[in-house]
């Protein structure tokens, strides 16, 4: 997450990057807009959606987003083969003309990351807990811009303050609004009450300095 930090100083109002983690893939299912990433329905249902800009507020048509998120369990879908589907919340998906994006999902959950090897002893030996707060990860990609890889964190998740790997960052905490109203619910493609998260990327053009 330092080296992250350094080489990510100038923002120049962008969105703030972050560390990639893990268990991303190389090549998440291309998915519609709309589609949910979401094969196990086991949590509270989710709808993700912003716009992709630069930074002069001009909107990005064709931006490519690749999202991935842990369940409502925790885990990723290549932490639990034989029990998530392949490519459980996973997707890659194409901003429209106006830059816009949106996809459904599960409010995903706090998560400890894996202690058995050196990262563990580390954790152990600072008395430091190994627990990430909810969040869902994007790259986002777009002509003659930077590419962004960042998270969005679930506003009020325990370990929000203290997540083990110090990748939180105050502009990337996101509500995950409680709406009840039916007509929005089925104007989503959902039939019950939903979280509804909202986040604008903005993304630098590909000469701004470093």
């Amino acid at each position: 997450m330092l080296v992250e930090t350094i080489n990510n100083r100038k923002t120049s109002g962008a969105t703030e990057s972050t560390v990639l983690g893990p268990f991303h893939m190389i090549e998440s299912p291309r998915r519609e807009l709309g589609e949910s990433i979401d094969f196990v329905g086991t949590g509270p249902p989710c709808v993700v959606r912003g716009r992709v800009l630069s930074v002069d507020g001009t909107p990005l048509p064709g931006a490519e987003l690749d999202v991935w998120q842990a369940s409502d369990q925790g885990f990723y879908d290549v932490q639990q083969p034989g029990v998530q589907p392949r490519a459980n919340g996973r997707g890659l998906f194409t901003a429209d003309a106006d830059g816009a994006f949106w996809f459904r999902t599960v409010v995903p959950s706090h998560y400890p990351i894996p202690t058995d090897g050196p990262v563990g002893t580390l954790l152990n030996a600072t008395e430091r807990h190994p627990y990430r707060p909810a969040h869902i990860h994007f790259i986002v990609t777009a002509p003659g811009h930077r590419a962004l890889t960042t998270h969005i964190f679930v506003a009020g998740s325990p370990y929000i303050e203290s997540d083990a790997v110090f990748a939180v960052k105050k502009s990337l905490i996101k509500e995950f609004t409680q709406v009840d109203d039916p007509e929005q619910a089925a104007s989503y493609g959902l039939d019950g009450p939903f979280r509804l998260a909202e986040f604008d990327i903005i993304l630098l053009p590909a000469s701004a300095p470093l």
